[in-house]
């Protein structure tokens, strides 16, 4: 299966992002127009669906990982002592990377289909 150029080096920078907001203290985190759960959700997702992409023959293990991951990302915020990790956020984060991944998982199963057709 091919995978997108791009993914790769596009899912670890979007990773290192989440990692420096989530655990910045609360002033460096970016403002913006909607929501932090939003916020939260989109950016899992966006990671998520680049990881699906960039790994498409290891999707299981990059589910775990990251699913896993956002749980680990969100208490890292102990570190940072204006920050507060939360269960709850934490778990937004879990549902976007798998609402990524699965958008990842569809796209590269119809790509497959496409080269097998075509």
């Amino acid at each position: 299966m091919i995978m997108f150029k791009f993914a790769r080096p596009l899912a670890w920078l979007l990773l290192a992002i989440i990692i420096f907001v989530t655990v910045s203290p609360i002033g460096l985190r970016p403002e913006t127009v909607t929501t932090v759960d939003t916020d939260r959700a989109t950016a899992y997702i966006l990671v998520g669906l680049a990881f699906a992409l960039a790994y498409p023959k290891q999707w299981k293990l990059v589910a775990v990982l990251l699913i896993a991951g956002s749980v680990a990302i969100e208490y890292l915020q102990y570190l940072s002592p204006t920050r507060h990790p939360r269960l709850h956020d934490a778990g937004i984060k879990a549902m976007g990377a798998a609402i990524g991944l699965l958008a990842g998982w569809v796209i590269n199963r119809w790509r497959e289909t496409l080269m097998i057709s075509g």
